[in-house]
């Protein structure tokens, strides 16, 4: 966390810095929902109208991505009737960060104005009857990253000290997830996602465990940036493309590449259910 902004200003300040820094470039904008778009989905913001896309290193406290597949960059625009703020790309502890810093972009878009984060990733999957390509809508989460978004001192002004954690995923706007998918002939599932630190893929025995205290996919990230969203007063809908089996259920071995191809396959799905969540959401009030 060298030389991050949080470290001389303390963090509500650092984020107000980043927040008034994309308002003045984005002339304004004020986004209804934020989109952290996980490896080989950042293409959905590719698409925004009246786009304006900042990059990450132009922005104080952004962290550019290192990993295959994350353009590391802001998009602001319209998509689907709703003011999108979309993240293309994110960075992981694993790449040598703490919580606290992957998951400040986050804290950024809700400071920005968003009510409503759709966090996507690429996750590892777990449950043996779903095979890669499935789509699973995140109902709960565990976290094993061995460090926490919201440790050390706590600033009131973004959120309480002892958050709740009940309703992490919105149990509303889950369903609301759930009938447009089904209204797009889209099969979702839905499961139970646990963080692992990475960078290294789960060994089969750790897959064991993971599947013995009820995780359904797994990934490397997603968790913390999910916590300070709900911290803030956002909610949240999370999705993953599950891109291939754990290790040791089907006894292949596992690849980056394996990630972002099966990605780049259901591209055209995933997109088709996130322009239907938003549409839903517009249509519905829930960003008004």
């Amino acid at each position: 966390m060298s030389n991050h902004p949080t470290e001389r200003l303390g963090l509500y300040e650092a984020v107000q810095l980043a927040a008034h820094t994309i308002r003045h470039d984005a002339k304004g904008f004020v986004p209804q929902v934020g989109l952290i778009l996980g490896s080989g989905l950042g293409a959905f913001a590719d698409q925004f109208e009246n786009a304006k896309a900042i990059d990450y290193a132009d922005l104080p406290g952004f962290i550019p991505s290192t990993v295959h597949g994350h353009k590391g960059r802001l998009v602001l625009g319209e998509r689907a009737g709703a003011r999108c703020i979309a993240m293309q790309g994110r960075v992981h502890m694993y790449e040598g960060h703490s919580a606290l810093t992957v998951s400040f972009p986050a804290r950024v878009l809700v400071a920005l104005g968003a009510k409503v984060i759709i966090v996507t990733n690429a996750a590892g999957g777990l449950n043996p009857k779903w095979p890669p390509g499935t789509l699973m809508l995140i109902r709960d989460h565990i976290d094993m990253l061995r460090d926490h978004a919201l440790r050390g001192p706590n600033d009131d002004r973004l959120g309480p000290r002892f958050p709740d954690m009940t309703k992490t995923y919105a149990p509303e706007l889950r369903s609301l997830a759930k009938e447009a998918a089904a209204g797009k002939g889209i099969h979702l599932e839905e499961g139970v996602y646990v963080a692992m630190p990475g960078p290294t893929y789960e060994t089969p025995a750790e897959v064991k465990m993971l599947q013995t205290i009820g995780a359904d996919a797994t990934g490397m990230s997603t968790v913390p940036e999910v916590v300070v969203a709900r911290h803030m007063g956002a909610r949240v809908i999370g999705i993953s493309c599950i891109t291939n089996q754990a290790a040791g259920i089907t006894g292949a071995e596992l690849s980056h590449d394996e990630v972002t191809a099966t990605a780049a396959r259901v591209r055209t799905t995933f997109e088709t259910l996130l322009d239907a969540i938003l549409g839903q959401l517009v249509a519905r009030g829930e960003i008004a």
